[in-house]
């Protein structure tokens, strides 16, 4: 008997597949269509378990045009195979469409919607956005979140306030709080505590009238220790002087002089790159001619300055003009200037020939292994050595007495923001870091020391403080907004805090920001660098009422100020930027020239006895010990208003 070919498919499948059983497998169809040579068709992938008979079934069409379609399914199906089936073969009939997620409206008060990234999963969201894996499970029903495919929109649940409580090191409780309640008064409290109204006021000097709900700070009693009584022998050892250092008494007002004598050798160490300046060819290669480069010399122009050596001319130029200004007074100065670079070869010679052994003043030199050789052979002569830039840490000073850091430390700049933030104590804190691997000791210093201010204010579980991991924009696009949305509160006013000195990440969070200002009250702090930015319009500084610490400070009403400039411009055919060396150098020269004119070593061992009235700072030099060197500790704090003026707030001259 002759059997149809058609039949022998059928058998052959039979058995190779099985046949179905009891248990039926549910198949979905693939809404993934294709148009092969003309011919649409839908694309299945084999999921386990599935069988030619059961694809079939799904798709309403018969065994035998799946395998006409698909030969290789002659011989099984495999797991992860994908399959082509026709459009116009598929039946409508008794067979239901693939469900679809069900796409609710969006919810942007409640959710921040996150388009997923190659290699992110819900456990990455869940950490990005501090939330938990259920929580955004929860957020996308229908969403099977096992198979998640890149570019998929994942509702992210917002929180009204900070997620994850951070926890920090407190130091010992030097007060309790009292949180004022309806009808309380600071005399009612103060009987309350057993303390006089004068004690409570101390400690809470910005507070007249309390309101309910405010937090009083009460200082704790501290119960003194129970020392034991030694016998005073008659031959006891006297006691041994410590290192600590008496506070510095500054003057009051300026140091006054009209006069000075003497005579002073100053030796200035900067990169100048005489090498390069005295090279006053270039070689042009931009052309082309017939396919070949043309070399072309061609002269620089008379006020040509090789780029590297701009800012440290511009210093040595102020330095020049101040010494003027101190031989017009009669003090005899004879200045030395060397060119010293990164490598210390020169600088080796020059103490080496001992050119710098008779110096009463040292300026420089710029790179740390010049500076360290520098002040290790300045403490054996005795000679001052200033570091004219400024320096990643402080750490220099360490065993340096002889050393001024004329510009402070990132570890200053802190302190100041500290307690300036401090006073913002109710609000809510975002702080954000770019330190992905929490190994920045000047990020968590910085943590640390805002913490204890504001533990010093209220109560430690009372702190809305929330720390956010920077990304740039190239890998967040348009969510790297809602994540710093997502740590704002609209319940409350907010501080953000930069603890970055990258310009990347000091740009993108002040844009972020600027950005929600019409849904959120946002305070933004940072270092004193973020005045520096070049690429930041300044209306975002005047539309944040922005507050910054700064180390200086220049009226341009100011008499002094426009005398400089003109003399600068006499002398140089130009006019120093608000940020040029120029101010630094004048100061610098003009400040520890008059000291040494005026008090000799004793202003070295005590520069807070000499207070000249300087351009754009006001040097304030403290050191932790007799062995360390200066630094000096002075900052303005300066307010961009939304009126588009620029007010120094604090630190005035």
């Amino acid at each position: 008997m002759r059997v149809r070919h058609s039949e022998i498919i059928l058998l052959i499948l039979l058995f190779t597949f099985g046949t179905v059983a009891s248990g039926q497998v549910i198949v979905e169809r693939s809404d993934n269509k294709v148009v092969i040579s003309g011919v649409a068709y839908y694309i299945h992938l084999v999921k386990k378990s599935e069988t030619a008979y059961s694809i079939s079934k799904a798709y309403g069409i018969k065994v035998e045009e799946l395998v006409k379609e698909n030969p290789p399914a002659l011989y099984g199906l495999t797991e992860g195979q994908t399959l082509r089936i026709p459009v116009n073969s598929v039946s409508e009939a008794d067979v239901k469409p693939v469900q679809q997620p069900v796409k609710k409206q969006r919810d942007e008060t409640n959710f921040i919607y996150h388009t997923l990234n190659p290699g992110e999963t819900i456990y990455y969201l869940s950490k990005l956005y501090g939330v938990s894996d259920n929580e955004i499970i929860q957020s996308n029903p229908g969403v099977d979140i096992t198979r998640l495919s890149v570019g998929t929109e994942i509702a992210i649940p917002r929180r009204k306030f900070m997620s994850d409580r951070q926890t920090f090191d407190i130091p010992d409780k030097k007060y309790t709080y009292h949180k004022v309640q309806k009808g309380e008064s600071l005399g009612t409290i103060a009987q309350q505590y057993g303390i006089t109204v004068k004690e409570l006021r101390k400690e809470n000097r910005d507070m007249r009238f309390p309101q309910v709900g405010d937090y009083v700070r009460i200082p704790v009693v501290q119960v003194p220790e129970e020392k034991e009584v030694v016998t005073e022998k008659i031959d006891s050892v006297p006691p041994v002087p410590t290192d600590d250092i008496k506070p510095v008494v500054r003057p009051a007002g300026y140091t006054k002089f009209t006069e000075l004598s003497g005579s002073l050798d100053v030796a200035v160490l900067l990169p100048f790159y005489y090498k390069e300046n005295a090279d006053r060819i270039e070689i042009d290669s931009s052309r082309m001619l017939k396919g070949k480069r043309i070399y072309k010399e061609i002269k620089r122009p008379d006020d040509w300055i090789y780029p590297g050596s701009i800012d440290f001319v511009e210093m040595y130029e102020g330095i020049l003009l101040a010494i003027d200004t101190l031989r017009s007074l009669g003090l005899d100065i004879n200045l030395f200037a060397f060119d010293i670079k990164s490598d210390t070869i020169e600088l080796s010679r020059l103490i080496s020939k001992g050119q710098l052994a008779n110096m009463d003043l040292i300026i420089g030199p710029v790179y740390s292994n010049n500076l360290a050789m520098v002040t290790e052979y300045a403490r054996g002569a005795g000679i001052p050595v200033v570091s004219p830039v400024p320096l990643f840490n402080n750490s220099v000073l360490s065993g340096n007495p002889n050393l001024f850091m004329a510009n402070s430390s990132l570890e200053v700049a802190q302190k100041a923001l500290s307690k300036k933030i401090s006073e913002y104590a109710d609000h809510n804190f975002v702080f954000i870091h770019s330190d992905s691997l929490g190994v920045d000791e000047d990020v968590k210093r910085f943590k640390s020391m805002i913490i204890t201010e504001l533990s010093s204010w209220m109560p430690y579980e009372e702190i809305k403080f929330r720390e956010l991991l920077f990304f740039s924009r190239s890998k967040f696009d348009n969510d790297s907004i809602n994540r710093l949305s997502h740590t704002l509160s609209n319940q409350s006013e907010n501080v953000v805090i930069i603890a970055s000195e990258d310009p990347p990440v000091i740009s993108e969070t002040i844009m972020d920001v600027h950005s929600l200002l019409k849904k959120n009250n946002v305070k933004v702090f940072g270092y004193p660098i973020l005045r520096e930015i070049e690429n930041l319009e300044p209306r975002y500084f005047f539309n944040l009422d922005m507050l910054l610490y700064t180390p200086f400070w220049i009226d341009y009403k100011q008499y002094d100020i426009k005398q400089f400039n003109a003399d600068f411009r006499n002398k140089f055919l130009t006019e120093p930027s608000e940020i040029s060396f120029a101010w630094q150098g004048y100061d610098i020269a003009y400040y520890f020239l008059s000291g040494l004119a005026l008090h000799g070593r004793e202003f070295l061992n005590d520069p807070g006895i000499h207070r000249p009235d300087l351009l754009h700072t006001d040097f304030d030099y403290v050191r932790k010990s007799d062995q360390d060197g200066f630094e000096n500790q002075k900052l303005y704090l300066i307010h961009f208003t939304r009126e588009f003026d620029v007010i120094l707030e604090e630190g005035k001259k």
